[in-house]
């Protein structure tokens, strides 16, 4: 395993760069299940898990199972203070009688400052921690004044509650404003972005603010300087879901196109030349890329999971790096 420091200018800490994300667990993922992969990962140097407080409310859970099943873990283990916990808010259900939906209307709870104020402690109680790393903002909310959104994760950070704050399915130029109301407050700045990203890309579209954008890795490249704090990014869906592995499965969500096809194709070229697996080198693809970032990566089971660590240390040659990247032929 591999590690490196997450930091908004006042706090920093280590994290594995591979990350656990347990959506399911408790639900979809039985709990012995995801109790074993916990096991494992944490075995493995695992150090960063990944969990939010609205997660398989359409499976049949309460949206909280995943951090409910996450607190009880660590309790059993007595290792908390050797992990590092991020969690998410504001997606949760705002009219609990009407479904949730990533598109308009959504019935998101959003990020006002008494729904961060209210809903961050009761995170904190479902983990049984005292103590939350990392604190995203789940989607961006633009109904909401920036200053109070930024100045409600501040008061967090200078309670103690949180030690960085995030946000999540946002713009870029959404996070660089919040970084600069952040500075105009006094406050610590947004240390994490979380954003969807693998190997494969959307079409672009404008309104489409959940994925990487070569302008967000540009930016974040950019600080780590005294007037500019780190910004770190992390990302979820690295796998596609399972369609960086199976060629049968559809592709979702604005990347099903020519372009993306040819590049599944040619990943799982480069897997079978290098004797590794086409998820294995997805991940290392993006561990390694000249702006790294930290792949959030969903499993159910202790196999599947197995498979995602062998690529922590798989370093790519240059010259699979540029094959990789070079303009895909035929699409």
């Amino acid at each position: 395993m591999q590690y490196r420091t997450l930091s908004n200018g006042q706090t920093a800490f280590d994290v594995s760069t591979l990350c656990l994300g347990t959506m399911n667990f408790g639900t979809t993922t039985a709990p012995d299940v995801a109790r074993a992969i916990l096991d494992r990962f944490v075995d493995a140097g695992g150090t960063f898990i990944d969990t939010a407080n609205n997660y398989s409310l359409g499976n049949g859970g309460t949206g909280r199972d995943s951090e409910d099943l996450l607190g009880a873990w660590m309790a059993g283990r007595g290792i908390r203070d050797s992990l590092r916990i991020a969690t998410k808010l504001g997606a949760a259900q705002k009219d609990p009688t009407k479904p949730i939906s990533s598109t308009p209307p959504t019935n998101f709870e959003g990020l006002s400052a008494d729904v961060i104020r209210r809903q961050a402690p009761e995170s904190a109680r479902h983990l049984g921690i005292e103590h939350i790393d990392v604190l995203y903002g789940h989607v961006d909310d633009r109904d909401v004044a920036l200053a109070e959104t930024v100045a409600a994760f501040g008061e967090l950070q200078r309670d103690g509650l949180i030690g960085i704050a995030g946000i999540s399915n946002v713009a870029t130029w959404r996070v660089v404003e919040a970084r600069e109301e952040a500075r105009r407050q006094g406050i610590a700045p947004y240390g994490v972005v979380q954003q969807q990203y693998s190997y494969l890309h959307p079409a672009p579209m404008v309104g489409r603010n959940n994925f990487v954008t070569p302008g967000l890795l540009d930016y974040a490249a950019s600080t780590g300087t005294d007037d500019r704090p780190q910004l770190a990014v992390t990302v979820y869906s690295p796998l596609h879901q399972g369609a960086i592995a199976r060629l049968d499965r559809a592709l979702w969500g604005g990347v099903d196109h020519p372009t993306s096809r040819v590049r599944r194709a040619l990943l799982h070229e480069v897997a079978s030349d290098l004797g590794v697996t086409p998820n294995q080198v997805a991940l290392a693809w993006l561990l390694g890329a000249e702006v790294p970032v930290i792949p959030v990566v969903g499993v159910s089971s202790v196999a599947q999971l197995d498979e995602a660590l062998g690529a922590a240390d798989l370093v790519l040659d240059a010259d699979v790096r540029a094959r990789l990247d070079a303009e895909p032929v035929g699409a």
